[in-house]
């Protein structure tokens, strides 16, 4: 886990040297623990954060910044210029227009288009109006735009590959799911010439070796995707309808849509889950951010020791006795300016209270998620299942069964985006044939299964939701 800076209030960064560092340190160890050598690895799979990116001279190979992170804040204006502008209301009625009359759902996305600080676009777009030598090396065709991805795979191969994968390249909002391509009328709107943007490739493919110096051996580098499209392909949600819940320093849903592009209005958006040959697997996303980031601040300000404490701390008490936590410390899809927060605080309020509070507020935004997506996703759901840091808290995982009134699976190992690296890393190397053989090598841990009516938390979470609308806005 690279430590993320944060120069200015709102701004998250991290060191791309440090990040590099840590990276081939991990692979080191790793394989060291395993007791192999690296000639023994067949392949690398690589799983990496998403959204987050950097910018690079072509020639040199020198970043023009650090990464700016997924959870950075610093286009939030511009985000909300652009949301509220006039031309932007032009495109909806353009593309809506279109839609009803080819019925083509390729004009669906762009009809309500809107902007999220999380997303690379707006960032990037700060990056150049804030950065002068990014836009003088674009012009000259010197300027690397890339992912997480995208920077590893050129410091392996010291600069001879440039290139991402559909699932990292589609997360970034400059990338069009249905097209398969960069964006180019998008670019165009916020003046970043497309030149910049790495080719793209498919998840379980080929990209070539590492180079023989940093590893000893040249390794062959056969997957890239993005951490939760990889924790997905881990769960061997392959069919469509099978769900995925991630709790990790963000919480993300994730249905399997099959061979079809679904397109929310709010709140879920389409992504690519990976591309194999002819295989085109598109998923549907809804996101939560400050899941593991409330739980560490918890732990930094000495609420608890140890994050094994908290569920026996949540479970000694009854209930939170009115006490509500807002998480809000890094953005929110909605409200860049929600204000973090406990609420119902009383004399007889304990650090037991304070900590129930925030893993209640875990299980009650899984709610309202699952909501939304069994009222918008037009596919039966299947199987649930969990991964994650946070799914090793059965409090949470528990109230988040009773909530939704449905079984969750919860595999046997939680880091789910390392395993489906590996799982698409052996398919490309023929270490595998097929899935089939990667669904006889799941592991389920536990079986949570509803043991409460929703009713019984009714008035706690009416109470957490008047609580989260007071901190809106702040």
């Amino acid at each position: 886990q690279v430590e993320s800076l944060y120069p200015r209030p709102g701004w998250v960064e991290l060191d791309p040297e440090v990040l590099w560092s840590q990276f081939v340190g991990v692979i080191k160890e790793a394989v060291q623990a395993a007791g192999l050598h690296m000639r023994q690895i067949a392949g690398l799979g690589i799983s990496t954060q998403r959204a987050t990116f950097i910018t690079w001279h072509k020639r040199t190979g020198k970043p023009f910044h650090n990464f700016i992170s997924w959870q950075d804040l610093r286009s939030v204006e511009l985000v909300n210029s652009w949301n509220k502008s006039l031309l932007l209301k032009v495109i909806h009625v353009i593309f809506t227009v279109l839609h009803f009359l080819t019925g083509n759902d390729r004009y669906l996305a762009p009809s309500f288009l809107t902007f999220s600080t999380q997303q690379s676009s707006m960032k990037l777009s700060w990056v150049f109006k804030n950065i002068h030598e990014v836009e003088e090396a674009a012009k000259k065709n010197n300027c690397c735009f890339g992912t997480v991805d995208t920077w590893l795979l050129y410091r392996l191969t010291k600069g001879s590959v440039y290139a991402t994968d559909y699932s990292n390249a589609s997360a970034t909002g400059i990338f069009e799911p249905f097209t398969k391509c960069w964006n180019p009328t998008l670019c165009n709107l916020l003046s970043i010439p497309v030149s910049i943007y790495p080719p793209v490739k498919d998840t379980s493919f080929n990209f070539g070796s590492a180079d023989s110096e940093i590893f000893g051996v040249p390794i062959p580098i056969m997957a890239v995707v993005a951490d939760q499209q990889s924790a997905m392909f881990g769960e061997c949600c392959f069919c469509p309808g099978d769900v995925k819940l991630t709790m990790g320093t963000g919480c993300f849903w994730n249905v399997n849509t099959g061979e079809h592009l679904f397109a929310s209005r709010k709140d879920l958006y389409p992504l690519i889950g990976w591309k194999i040959g002819e295989e085109v697997v598109y998923l549907t996303e809804g996101c939560m951010s400050d899941i593991g980031t409330a739980i560490k601040w918890a732990q930094d300000i000495n609420l608890f020791t140890n994050v094994d404490e908290t569920e026996k701390m949540s479970r000694s008490i009854v209930d939170s006795q009115g006490v509500c936590f807002v998480p809000g410390f890094q953005v929110s899809v909605n409200d860049p300016y929600l204000c973090a927060s406990f609420m119902g605080l009383k004399p007889s309020t304990t650090r037991n209270h304070l900590v129930r509070a925030i893993l209640e507020s875990v299980a009650f935004r899984n709610k309202l998620l699952y909501d939304i997506i069994v009222k918008k996703v037009r596919i039966p759901l299947q199987t649930i299942r969990a991964d994650g840091g946070v799914s090793n808290n059965s409090f949470v995982m528990q109230m988040t069964s009773d909530l939704i009134n449905k079984k969750i699976e919860k595999p046997a190992n939680a880091d789910m985006s390392s395993l489906g690296a590996a799982f698409l890393a052996g398919l490309a190397s023929g270490f595998w044939t097929d899935k089939e053989q990667l669904k006889k090598l799941r592991r389920i841990e536990t079986v949570f299964e509803p043991q409460k009516d929703l009713e019984e938390y009714r008035p706690a979470m009416d109470t957490w939701l008047q609580a989260t609308k007071r901190s809106l806005h702040w």
